[in-house]
Formats: C-alpha cells, sequence, structure tokens
C-alpha cells in the first residue's frame, strides 16, 4: 500500500462482470480528473493464445486434464507483484498488452491472441488501475493482495458466473455450450484454489444474485436482467462507512448483516459511485497532500 502511489485492484473470475465495473470506474476518473494508468490482468498470462492452447492439448494428453488460466503455471505471478510493488513505491513499472480481438489488433498493431512488447507504464498518473483475475492473488510467496490500496472483488454467485461465460464466449468468440463447458470443468481446481481465495482479501465485494430460476445454467436461455437480480455487497472493515445515508440513497436496500447491505439490481452503477468515489478522492487527496 502506498500514499504516494495508490493502486486500485478489480478482481473477478472470468464471466463475473469486471469489464462492466472498469467502465464505472472510468467515468468516476473522469469526471473528477483522475489521472489512471490502466493495467489488465490477461496481459500478465504467461503464454499466448496459440501457444495456451497447445499446452493444454500436450497436458491433456499426459493425463493433466486441469491445467488452465487460473493458475500460477500459466500466469506471471511474478511480474504481476512486481508491477504492483514497483509503482507502489516510484509511480512507474513494467506493463504490456494482450490483444483481444481486432479492434485492439489495430489499435495495438498485432494480431489478436498475442501480447504486445513490455514498456514503461507512463508517468506522472494519480493512480493505477488493475483489473483480471489476480489481483488479490495471495499464492506460495507471491502476495499480490498487501500492494492494493482499494480492492474490488466481482463475484456473482458460480451459476449465474457460469451464464455470463457461456452467453459472452458463445456470442463474442464463436464457441459451443460444450466446448464452454469443458472449460469450466478444466478450470475448477484453479478456480478453487487461486480465484475464490481472493475474495477474502479484498476490501469490497459486490455479489450478483439472480431472482430467477438459476438452477441449470447450461441450458439458460438468456442472462437473467439487473432488474431480475440483488446485488449483496460486503465491506471487509464496515467501521467508517456510512450505512444510514446508503440506505437512505437507494431505494429499497437493506442491511443483511453488520458488514453488508444488498440492494436492487438495477442500482448497482449508483451503489457504487455512492461507494468508491470518496474513496477514490480520498486515495488522491492523501497522495496530492503528500506531495
Amino acid at each position: 500500500m502506498s500514499i504516494h502511489h495508490p493502486i486500485i485492484s478489480v478482481t473477478g473470475s472470468s464471466g463475473a462482470g469486471t469489464t462492466s465495473v472498469r467502465r464505472t470506474f472510468e467515468q468516476i476518473f473522469r469526471r473528477e480528473k483522475v489521472e489512471a494508468v490502466y493495467i489488465e490482468g490477461d496481459s500478465f498470462h504467461r503464454y499466448d493464445r496459440a501457444q495456451m492452447k497447445q499446452i493444454i492439448a500436450e497436458e491433456g494428453a499426459r493425463g493433466n486434464h486441469h491445467y488452465s488460466h487460473f493458475g500460477p503455471d500459466s500466469n506471471l505471478f511474478e511480474e504481476l507483484e512486481e508491477t504492483f510493488r514497483s509503482y507502489s513505491q516510484t509511480g512507474t513499472g513494467k506493463y504490456r498488452h494482450y490483444v483481444h480481438d481486432d479492434a485492439e489488433a489495430e489499435e495495438f498493431g498485432g494480431p489478436p491472441g498475442t501480447f504486445t512488447a513490455w514498456e514503461d507504464l507512463p508517468r506522472p498518473t494519480d493512480l493505477l488501475f488493475y483489473e483480471g483475475l489476480h489481483g488479490a492473488v495471495v499464492a506460495g510467496n507471491i502476495d499480490v493482495a498487501r500492494y492494493a490500496d482499494l480492492s474490488i472483488g466481482v463475484v456473482p454467485v458460480v451459476n449465474l458466473e457460469w451464464i455470463q461465460k457461456i452467453h459472452r464466449d458463445r456470442a463474442d468468440r464463436g464457441y459451443s455450450t460444450e466446448a464452454v463447458t469443458d472449460t469450466i470443468l478444466r478450470r475448477m481446481p484453479d478456480y478453487v484454489n487461486y480465484i475464490c481465495p481472493q475474495f477474502t482479501h479484498t476490501d469490497i465485494n459486490f455479489q450478483r444474485v439472480p431472482t430467477v430460476d438459476t438452477s441449470n445454467p447450461f441450458i439458460a436461455r438468456w442472462i437473467p436482467t439487473a432488474d431480475e437480480s440483488i446485488v449483496v455487497i460486503r465491506f471487509k472493515k464496515p467501521r467508517g462507512i456510512d450505512f444510514p445515508y446508503l440506505l437512505s440513497m437507494i431505494q429499497g436496500s437493506w442491511m443483511s448483516r453488520a458488514n453488508s447491505i444488498v440492494i436492487p439490481g438495477g442500482k448497482l452503477d449508483l451503489a457504487m459511485q455512492l461507494i468508491l468515489t470518496p474513496m477514490i478522492l480520498d486515495l488522491v487527496e492523501k497522495k496530492r497532500r503528500a506531495a
């Protein structure tokens, strides 16, 4: 953690919805004139798309049917931790981009499924913003979580997470339901060991819970809408959170525990704006006073 160079980390599994949360942060940064540098978890994968496909096949031939993007062998945990550490101490570090699609290929000048070259983070910036799979990972000697000044978990209930992933991968990547299901099964041990434990380290978790039947996510025809959901917001340290204010501002919300507030799904963006804006401004103000 760092007063001079704060880090905000948004962590969630594939299909959890971290990209949507990033857009809310971008709105806050733009409105409050906060200069953020962005890094994505995908850029810290160890292998590009073609290499990963080959390695999965090789591991499967050896009897390992659980090699996945979620585990340490396929990710650069050391480099991610070093980027967090370096930024927190000096305001700079190394990063690169993963090229997801044709639009990004045009932007970054490389084919989809590949990485750009490593480069220095731009400076000066007010804070670093991470969004991806491992923003609060603690594994062996690696402790990325300790460097984040504000850590957010995006954690829909697992059936909803799977529905979102299946629909996204079919629509955006052309995968079949069977192929996505195989990926979910292959990732399960790493999901349990490296994704879920992170949410004990996050400062705030946003968990969307559908209020419609999602008992068989593999045949669901539609993703439950925001209005068909509630969101449980859990604060690791609730002291200082103005719950009466939030309850008064978010119609239909209630407290489920002393550290948790439940809101209608359609009010998530409002809730994030109300909760996160003062936290972001506090980080930036402390930085500017220290300077």
